[in-house]
């Protein structure tokens, strides 16, 4: 029999979004919001020589820089005053997590509810602060050692950029808790979803260009388009999927009246780390093509020159290395974001537990055992769609519009967007069949 919840969402039809004012109003703060920002990725940095800058951007655009730009939608390209983007602000939430579980009196905040995790989100925004600092001071400096890059070097533009950078930063962190408070979806996902959707109209643009000339064979460009379909399928149906363990509930007497127990599920997701594997594999890989860029490669000794160009995009310890920090990083942030023993530790005090298992360690220990069976399918699932990308590339030549990581972000997006909309969907539907019963009860009564 079908749960009240999933009979609402089978009869939600388009007069049911047209009587949510509510869900409309946040849709349009949300599309407002996401505007403002994407105007913010094309004002320029001030004091830059845009020709000069576009030239030494080409140059560097298959390191780390390429993969930034990717996230901030162009801002890098363009050097705007939203180049850093937000992911200063991914990078000190990464950093606090981690902390949380060495730190004990980070990890006790965790414990402590609301007021707790207002206490993390506060140094995290510190975080956020001194990481944007120095990365914009990096730029700044970077900047500056280029030959013509900047047309007044000297103190004056340092301190200016990093103020402008780390000023846009601060502003989409903010612009992102208000999307996610007063908007719909996840505020900060949707800043990263509209940076790399930005991208794919011209992408898409080139490749058919390319198929135009000849460049490129209509049956390539279809293979990919099936491919691309396939692979959307695939994150959709794994990103969705769920281990659900049964945990039970005894009975419980209150008064003269015995209750039957309680069952729930306790869900596991498929892939617990999420996009994050991706995104440390690709940063840690791209930053040596992105410092032989940057130095000198005629005055580097041939062993470094010959480990650059092996980890270059296509090339065989490119993709072994890429899998193997891809898998790594999923075994090592499911570790880190989901706690067997916490867990157990909860169940045991609300009375629940898993049929057959003892409550207590045994339990940790179950819940440790499904776990890293799910995440080693999960780590395959990661490795299977970034590297297909990357394959596709090497062996074509086709130019794709979105990688593997891209992908993985705007399909989640998506999904996380679209369930928080239906669940807006359905909380009004609900409060209306309140109402209506309500009337009837009262006409009853008269």
């Amino acid at each position: 029999m079908a749960s009240a919840a999933e009979q609402l969402a089978s009869n939600l039809n388009f007069s049911t979004f047209a009587k949510a004012e509510d869900l409309k109003k946040r849709l349009w703060f949300t599309l407002a919001a996401l505007l403002v920002y994407r105007l913010g990725t094309h004002i320029p940095l001030p004091g830059l020589n845009p020709e000069a800058y576009a030239q030494a951007f080409r140059g560097q655009s298959g390191g780390i820089l390429g993969l930034f730009n990717m996230f901030s939608g162009g801002a890098v390209q363009r050097m705007a005053i939203f180049a850093l983007g937000i992911m200063p602000y991914i990078s000190a939430s990464i950093i606090v997590q981690l902390m949380t579980s060495v730190v004990p009196a980070l990890e006790n905040l965790k414990k402590e509810g609301e007021q707790g995790r207002k206490i993390i989100n506060q140094y995290t925004r510190y975080g956020t602060v001194i990481l944007g600092a120095l990365q914009a001071y990096g730029i700044a400096a970077g900047l500056e050692s280029g030959q013509g890059l900047v047309v007044e070097p000297g103190w004056f533009f340092r301190v200016s950029t990093v103020l402008t950078l780390l000023g846009g930063t601060m502003f989409l962190m903010w612009l992102g808790e208000q999307i996610t408070s007063r908007g719909i979806g996840n505020g900060i996902s949707l800043i990263i979803f509209a940076g790399i959707a930005a991208g794919l109209p011209t992408a898409l643009a080139g490749t058919l260009e390319l198929g135009r000339t000849g460049a490129l064979s209509t049956f390539l460009i279809l293979l990919v388009i099936i491919v691309a379909i396939a692979v959307i399928g695939i994150i959709v149906f794994v990103e969705r999927a769920q281990r659900r363990l049964l945990i039970q509930y005894p009975k419980r007497q209150v008064g003269n009246r015995m209750f039957q127990g309680d069952t729930s599920h306790l869900p596991l997701k498929l892939n617990t780390s999420g996009v994050i594997p991706a995104i440390f594999a690709s940063s840690l890989l791209l930053l040596p093509a992105t410092v032989a860029g940057f130095a000198n490669t005629t005055a580097m000794p041939s062993w470094a020159t010959s480990i650059v160009a092996a980890l270059g995009h296509g090339q065989p310890l490119y993709m072994v290395l890429y899998g193997a920090l891809i898998a790594f990083f999923a075994f090592f942030y499911t570790a880190i974001v989901f706690n067997p023993k916490d867990t157990a530790d909860n169940l045991k005090k609300h009375g629940g537990f898993i049929p057959g298992i003892r409550p207590g360690e045994r339990t940790a220990e179950y819940i440790d055992y499904v776990l890293t069976r799910i995440t080693v399918i999960g780590a395959i699932y990661l490795v299977f769609v970034c590297i297909l990308p990357e394959i596709l590339v090497s062996q074509t030549g086709i130019p794709l519009a979105l990688g593997g990581t891209s992908l993985l972000i705007v399909v989640s997006v998506t999904l996380d967007t679209v369930a928080q909309i239906q669940g807006h969907l359905i909380a009004q539907q609900y409060e209306g069949l309140i109402k209506k019963s309500k009337l009837r009860g009262g006409k009853r009564g008269r």
